[in-house]
């Protein structure tokens, strides 16, 4: 990772931010500029940024949000610009608050975004792939029906329609996918649904042959540049009530947007006075999986653990047996190779972390071909990847050792390790959220004065994003607004990382099911985890002797699983058969007792 040099492309954005009559871009200045991360960039960010940049270490203490740190550059009855499509409008009114007691002079929507401008021909053109049908097989339910459950929630809530602006809603609402972000099943598009219409706006060249009979005439399509426009008529459309004394006239009804809506949206709609910012309905459908894609996770997973165990295998034979010299993206490709031989196989789901030593602690790694490191035989290599399949989408992290580990390396992975597997077994009731949980996973690190600075889990979507929203395990406010459901598919994976040292992350795909219990207090459900992961923990960094019976009794019958599940795809393969079965033999305390 080299360090950028932004010394050009910061006096350009400047020339243009004094055409534009502002003060403050966002978090540029006339003479300052910030870049704002969470912990799982600090490492890379104090790698690549150059000198002309301050890091704002999000969550530390007495560090400032960006949005502090603009308010307090607009100090003086400066202007503040922000392209309003990149900023919520709850984001925007925040802001304008902020930087009014600041003594700013105002927040303005700036119509070109000015970083795109700066960056010139050298940008990439948009994406331009053909969108497709999914199969009903692998979504599990028509379309039809979810825009009907849809409107009944508009009708139940009074709602004009709801204008949808998240790319993985969009595609699930009508069963498509698309290739337009990378790693992403998703296309670049709007929707917008009322009680007696449903529009898709997307750019006309994206229509595959089979896109138009799969709407049929039940949905209207549009140009994906029409939507600001057609806000616009649909905020006029707006059925007014009639005004009275000292009271101005205001809609019978509100459109709906979600709270991660863009300020231009809301704006064209009307503003608040004809704008009601909800949770969107969709995402929280979208979250609870339906038992056609449930069964697809399951079964991807598996598919996708034995590609795992072939790799690890593999990577264990040339680095050990052969004296290969393998670096990090060699690993990763060989990895990928592996997994498009699977069927369903249809892209990887993100760029793969492979990072061995030092590396392994950049938590958000990315090797770079020419520019990366070997493979370390004596040292840590972190695995954290995942392959989009038509029947669902997988994320899976191992930490590996395949010489001898230190004392520290393996009290810091059994730590971890006690910590998904607490997760895995943990039962709360309906209700609880995800912020609830989370130190269920960080008390074994805890207690030893250790942490890391990511979330515990996010949610994953069916044949689309990797990381989807509502719901998480995490310490994120939004994580406590939002209770987990029976049919929630999100990852556990909490980790530790020292700095130019090692990294540690283990991570399994878990689904939030209704569990088992002897009494029903409260006569509401309760809710446990159903693991679909199926790639065996790394014997050689587990200390026995801090897992206590039940940890080693899990451990053992989740080996077991995935022997009996995996085995059928590698079979044929001597080198990866004897790896897992190696791998997934029961562990004992006597073994550790005598080490």
């Amino acid at each position: 990772m080299e360090t950028i040099n932004t010394t050009e492309r910061l006096r350009t954005l400047r020339k243009l931010m004094k055409e534009n009559e502002i003060d403050v871009y966002t978090v540029i200045t006339t003479e300052k500029a910030a870049l704002a991360t969470d912990g799982r960039y600090f490492n890379q960010a104090s790698r690549q940024l150059d000198s002309n940049w301050h890091l704002l270490k999000q969550g530390l203490e007495d560090v400032p949000t960006w949005q502090e740190w603009t308010a307090e550059q607009s100090e003086g009855n400066h202007v503040v610009g922000v392209d309003p499509r990149l900023i919520t409008a709850p984001e925007a009114r925040k802001l304008t608050e902020r930087i009014k007691k600041k003594g700013g002079a105002s927040l303005v929507g700036i119509k070109e975004n000015l970083v795109d401008l700066v960056w010139g021909n050298e940008q990439p053109s948009r994406p331009n792939e053909k969108v497709s049908v999914l199969d009903l097989k692998y979504a599990g339910k028509k379309f039809e029906e979810k825009i009907e459950d849809l409107r009944k929630e508009l009708d139940k809530k009074k709602s004009a329609g709801l204008i949808i602006s998240m790319l993985d809603e969009v595609a699930w609402l009508f069963n498509l996918r698309g290739n337009d972000i990378p790693y992403n099943p998703v296309f670049f598009s709007y929707a917008a649904v009322t009680p007696t219409t449903a529009t898709l706006y997307i750019d006309a060249s994206k229509l595959s042959k089979d896109l138009i009979p799969h709407l049929g005439d039940s949905v209207k399509i549009r140009p994906y540049g029409a939507i600001l426009e057609d806000a616009k008529a649909f905020g006029e459309s707006l059925e007014m009530e009639a005004p009275t004394e000292g009271k101005p006239s205001m809609p019978k009804k509100k459109f709906w947007i979600s709270t991660k809506a863009s300020w231009a949206l809301s704006l064209n709609l009307g503003g608040e006075e004809k704008v009601e910012e909800v949770r969107s309905p969709v995402g929280d459908a979208k979250a609870i999986k339906n038992a056609v894609e449930l069964q697809g996770m399951r079964a991807c997973h598996v598919r996708d653990g034995a590609s795992l165990s072939e790799y690890f295998a593999w990577l264990e034979e040339e680095l050990l047996v052969k004296g290969t010299k393998l670096d990090e993206v060699q690993g990763a490709d060989k990895l990928e190779e592996i997994r498009s031989k699977k069927e369903h196989f249809v892209g990887l789901s993100f760029d793969t972390i492979s990072s061995t030593g030092p590396n392994a602690a950049v938590v958000h790694y990315k090797p770079e071909r020419g520019n990366c490191s070997v493979i370390d035989p004596k040292a840590v290599y972190l695995c954290d990847s995942g392959a989009q399949y038509l029947d669902g989408t997988t994320d899976t992290t191992r930490t590996l050792h395949l010489g001898e580990p230190t004392e520290m390396e393996r009290k810091a992975y059994t730590l971890v390790l006690k910590g998904v597997i607490a997760i895995d077994r943990a039962i709360f009731p309906k209700g609880t959220s995800g912020f609830a949980i989370d130190t269920l996973a960080r008390q074994f690190l805890w207690r030893e004065g250790l942490d890391y600075r990511h979330g515990t889990g996010h949610g994953v979507g069916s044949y689309l994003n990797v990381h989807e929203g509502p719901i998480g395990i995490g310490t994120r406010v939004q994580y406590s607004e939002v209770p987990l459901s029976i049919g929630n598919v999100l990852s556990d994976e909490p980790g530790y990382y020292e700095d130019g040292n090692f990294g540690i992350r283990i991570e399994n795909m878990i689904m939030a099911k209704e569990a088992e219990t002897n009494h029903h207090f409260g006569d509401k459900p309760w809710i446990g985890f159903e693991h679909v992961t199926m790639v065996p923990m790394c014997r050689k960094l587990i200390d026995g002797k801090m897992l206590t019976v039940e940890e080693r009794s899990w451990l053992n019958e989740y080996h077991q699983e995935v022997y009996d599940k995996t085995k059928g795809f590698v079979e044929q393969d001597q080198r990866t058969l004897k790896w897992l079965e190696r791998e997934t033999k029961p562990i004992h305390v006597m073994e550790f007792a005598l080490s």
